[in-house]
């Protein structure tokens, strides 16, 4: 059984370039439209937009990190269905849990393989 991505909204929301760039083209492979963001102020304007069906977001950002971009989409009724996953360098329960109390549906460890983003998306979409 193949998986259909095909017009799937996929945001990934990182201030790493190659990050960013990474998942994109796994994604863009494997059919998804793809949204990236620098940074959680700037994914909050363009979810409105965008309305993706899945949403990818680095915990360690400037400005505003990945706790408080997940807390603020979830806390609005327009995207609090929409399934956030959050991204990390780090591997730790205290991550982990803090990621479930802001409402995150999932956590991927970086360097994350194509095969963990594409699953989350197959389990949360």
């Amino acid at each position: 059984m193949t998986d259909n991505f095909q017009d799937l909204k996929v945001m990934v929301i990182d201030d790493s370039k190659t990050i960013r760039r990474t998942a994109e083209t796994l994604l863009k492979k494997a059919g998804c439209e793809v949204i990236t963001a620098t940074d959680g102020f700037d994914a909050l304007a363009k979810i409105a937009d965008s309305k993706p069906s899945i949403i990818f977001v680095d915990i360690m950002m400037p400005r505003l990190d990945g706790y408080q971009t997940c807390a603020l989409i979830k806390n609005n009724s327009a995207f609090k269905g929409t399934p956030v996953i959050m991204l990390s360098s780090k591997d730790g329960l205290f991550d982990k849990a803090k990621g479930r109390i802001v409402g995150s549906d999932e956590y991927l460890t970086k360097p994350f393989s194509k095969d963990e983003l594409l699953g989350a998306i197959r389990q949360h979409v």
